[in-house]
């Protein structure tokens, strides 16, 4: 069974879905490809020696495809999603699925109602040393969680944002936390479990755009324990740190190099033999994005193919989200505010 894939967006984090796609010639199939700049679709179309669009809507109607990977700007992830749906195809969203919660309720309700996938790129959680943390804590090796930190200290010049007009603005990008610490807001919340309250700060410090370039949370989970998301694009000269570390009352553990690869801390009460493959499994990425999108992609063929349940899917995706919104909104109100948002529907 060969999966039919089409791309939208064939932009910076593209390579990443393209690459994976090349390596997985055997099981998939690029049928077709869009962007708005039509140099960037022929370019990555005459890669693949597939058609290539500037009009998702027609590439959706005219080409074959199972499913359709979004690699656009996160606030077109629901707009085009739906219209995917619509047409009976499952759909792969870069993250953060939207920047609106209405919009990624809408978007999982019409892929519901439609009968399709949709699935949220979460990669990182399939990160070995991040794979072994959450078996840890699920398997209740540290006893009672008492603090969670996740870390994101990287840097983002004033000429990224001024690559593409969409970066740094609320409609379609958010800021440092909704787009770059995406990953890690999941990962807290994830591995933390349910947050109850959270009191945040952010500010535009440095860079000249709409949303935040640095931040901090703190987080109340429901299970008393406490958490902080510290976040800046304003590390000089390069990125510095992306990191998750969990304080417990029988084990610490801290995952850290640029982007969760390095397993830097790994120490429980009582030690097991799977811990030495573990210690062991620190890797050097490319860059922060880090191999995940392959066994991402793996995990959904297999979902296609009837085999296996999403890794991360839209409900799961809607999670890290709301918790983004929440941060935003405690900041905008000066004060803590409960989980999950009640929201006008």
């Amino acid at each position: 069974m060969t999966i039919q894939i089409g791309l939208i967006g064939c932009g910076r984090i593209s390579k990443n879905h393209l690459e994976t796609i090349k390596n997985l010639n055997n099981e998939v199939k690029l049928t077709a490809v869009c962007d708005i700049c039509e140099e960037r679709a022929r370019e990555a179309a005459a890669a693949f020696h597939v058609p290539y669009y500037t009009d998702y809507r027609e590439m959706l109607d005219k080409e074959p495809m199972d499913l359709v990977s979004l690699c656009t700007p996160s606030g077109l992830h629901p707009a085009m999603g739906i219209e995917a749906a619509q047409r009976g195809i499952h759909v792969l969203s870069e993250k953060p699925m939207a920047v609106r919660l209405h919009d990624a309720e809408a978007l999982i309700e019409t892929c519901d109602r439609h009968n399709v996938h949709l699935f949220v790129v979460k990669q990182n959680r399939l990160n070995p040393g991040i794979a072994g943390l959450k078996k840890a804590v699920d398997e209740n090796r540290f006893g009672k969680i008492y603090f969670i930190n996740t870390t994101v200290f990287w840097t983002r010049p004033q000429e990224y944002y001024d690559m593409a007009p969409w970066r740094g603005t609320w409609e379609f990008d958010g800021g440092c936390f909704m787009n770059q610490a995406s990953h890690y807001v999941d990962l807290i919340q994830w591995i933390g479990g349910p947050v109850d309250s959270v009191m945040a700060q952010t500010a535009t410090m440095a860079r000249k755009i709409e949303t935040e370039d640095t931040g901090a949370a703190i987080l109340k989970f429901r299970n008393g324990s406490m958490g902080v998301i510290q976040v800046t694009m304003l590390t000089y000269p390069q990125n510095l740190e992306g990191s998750i570390t969990v304080i417990g009352e029988k084990g610490t553990v801290r995952i850290g190099g640029m982007a969760l690869n390095a397993v830097e801390k790994w120490e429980f009460e009582e030690m097991r033999p799977e811990d030495k493959e573990i210690l062991e499994s620190d890797y050097t990425p490319p860059n922060v994005y880090g191999f995940g999108h392959l066994q991402y992609y793996k995990n959904v063929l297999e979902v296609l193919k009837g085999r296996a349940h999403p890794s991360t899917d839209g409900r799961s995706g809607k999670k890290s989200l709301e918790l983004i919104l929440a941060i935003y909104q405690s900041h905008m109100d000066n004060c803590a505010v409960s989980l999950p948002l009640n929201y006008p529907r």
